[in-house]
């Protein structure tokens, strides 16, 4: 009898956890059709009646032609009413503080979490010749090295205490700090965090490891294909004396001194040139004050910081390899300069670009090299819209060494495709579809919110973009696609590089002798890169093999 009592509560118990799972519509239908006598219920056969609109269709959802059970017959015939979803206003969560610094509050009360993001007008790009690395060891050690008041373990401790996550990085253009904590502690949390902000300590035994972690890392990075493709191909595209492409070295990193990183942080980390991006559970007039407070004792500087600078470098066309003999693949990245993001036919080109080789598994190239030749496992293009300086158009793959050639020449078919011939209808369709529908996910939480929009703030991007976004995309027309791929796509200025054990890809397929990386150089010259010295980046003038 126990066990028998034991089975109903389990029975019982599974049926209200089904119940809770089960959608409300259908609950209700499989109540109904229980409470009914057996002659009253519905035959299939017999019943010919249209069934009353659901919850879902009447909120726009999948409308389809029915089956006799009131489903699709077949996934292609659902339909779906169009997206309609309008993008927060960027006014409506600005605020502008005292000292001139720019804050992005959203709230969240969903969890009693906070996060605040801080913007820095800052970047590697900013370094002095021969300090490389500066910008990237100030930017770790501002959280890693303690403050002033505090050792580098006693923050730790005291952050770990409040379970709050903070942490301070450089890059190339922009440098970040963020916090997250729970609400009830995100007084503690912020005086911590703009401690750090503005009086780090950099404490000699902190700076001492990361020092040592960083030529650990040099050390190897002459082992990964991966990285020493992205190293080169900067190179090829901007050349060896911009900012973007300049390397730490052993002898910069250990000159950097922690009198050069208080000076750099001292220059460039001034409240007054701060963008905040903060979410989470709190009230907005509430954080604007705690904001004001935190920073009301801290110099305002209005000193502007310079200009990010273009590259100055021309670069020339060809096929460029270097050699990893222990790889059994090809690396294979091609292409060109592109534009930036306020060309006005950026829209256009993100289809094109979508088309061509940005769409994943429905894009041409993916098709061709992956699923029509199984060259390769993954391939596809980017088409780059650079911030302050031109993008990069980029087509890449990873294939067998024998195979590399054959899979340019497929990538090099369809750039001169998409130029030469009008992308069909239904081609151009997905392709804005997936533009449009995306759109939402830049805004699907407040913390996306709130970061989005101080991103484009620091960016300067025009305050109207994200309500012209899908008309303008809905406006790209097949004529638009193929006037953009035969102005931006240029097969004679393509740049191709190849890493990877470059004898076996040299000798290719033999049964394939039509494709080889001769062929593929116009001049029929293939110039190697050597590898450098990966402490001191010097490259040397003969290729080691």
């Amino acid at each position: 009898m126990a066990k028998r009592d034991h089975h109903t509560t389990l029975s019982i118990f599974l049926t209200l956890v089904l119940v809770e799972l089960l959608p409300a519509s259908l609950v209700v239908a499989q109540q109904r059709r229980a409470t009914l006598p057996q002659s009253a219920t519905p035959s299939t056969k017999q019943s010919t009646s249209t069934p009353a609109a659901t919850p879902a269709a009447k909120s726009g959802a999948a409308q389809a032609p029915q089956s006799r059970a009131g489903i699709p017959a077949h996934p292609k015939d659902l339909k779906y009413s169009p997206l309609e979803y309008s993008p927060p206003k960027r006014d409506k969560y600005r605020r502008v503080l005292s000292n001139g610094a720019v804050a992005y509050l959203v709230e969240d009360h969903d969890l009693p979490l906070v996060n605040v993001s801080v913007m820095v007008r800052t970047g590697s790009y900013l370094e002095p010749a021969g300090r490389e690395g500066l910008a990237f060891l100030t930017g770790g050690q501002i959280r890693a090295g303690g403050t002033t008041t505090k050792k580098a373990g006693e923050f730790d401790e005291a952050a770990d205490f409040l379970a709050a996550t903070i942490s301070s990085f450089v890059g190339d253009t922009q440098g970040n700090a963020n916090l997250n904590c729970l609400a009830k502690d995100v007084d503690q949390g912020l005086a911590l965090f703009f401690e750090m902000l503005k009086s780090p300590g950099f404490q000699a035994d902190r700076l001492a490891l990361a020092k040592s972690q960083v030529l650990q890392q040099m050390e190897r990075r002459n082992d990964n294909t991966a990285s020493i493709e992205g190293r080169e191909w900067a190179r090829l595209m901007r050349g060896s004396d911009h900012f973007s492409t300049k390397q730490s070295t052993k002898a910069s990193i250990e000159s950097i001194t922690r009198d050069e990183m208080n000076a750099f942080h001292k220059k460039y980390f001034h409240s007054g040139g701060f963008i905040f991006a903060v979410s989470g559970d709190f009230k907005t007039d509430e954080m604007v004050a705690k904001l004001e407070a935190a920073m009301r004792d801290w110099p305002i500087d209005k000193t502007a910081v310079p200009a990010v600078p273009e590259p100055k470098f021309a670069p020339v066309a060809g096929v460029y390899t270097v050699n990893k003999s222990d790889a059994n693949q090809g690396r294979v990245r091609l292409g060109h300069v592109g534009t930036t993001r306020d060309n006005p036919d950026s829209y256009a080109l993100s289809i094109m670009d979508d088309i061509l080789g940005g769409g994943g598994f429905t894009s041409r190239i993916m098709s061709r090299v992956r699923s029509d030749e199984g060259l390769a496992y993954s391939a596809g293009s980017n088409f780059g819209l650079g911030v302050y300086y031109p993008g990069d158009f980029v087509a890449a793959f990873q294939s067998k060494s024998a195979s590399t050639a054959q899979a340019i020449d497929i990538l090099m078919e369809e750039i001169n495709r998409v130029r030469t011939t009008k992308v069909t209808p239904e081609e151009l369709e997905t392709a804005k579809n997936s533009a449009i529908e995306v759109f939402p996910r830049f805004f699907a939480t407040a913390q996306q919110v709130a970061g989005t929009f101080a991103q484009d703030e620091y960016t300067k991007r025009p305050i109207d973009y994200w309500d012209e976004y899908r008309n303008r995309t809905k406006a790209v027309t097949a004529d638009d696609v193929q006037r953009v791929a035969q102005k931006y796509l240029q097969p004679d200025k393509i740049v191709v590089l190849v890493v990877g054990n470059v004898d076996d890809i040299t000798k290719g397929n033999p049964d394939k002798p039509q494709h080889s990386l001769a062929k593929i150089a116009k001049d029929g010259q293939i110039r190697r890169i050597p590898l450098p010295d990966p402490l001191t980046m010097v490259y040397p003038t003969t290729p080691k093999e």
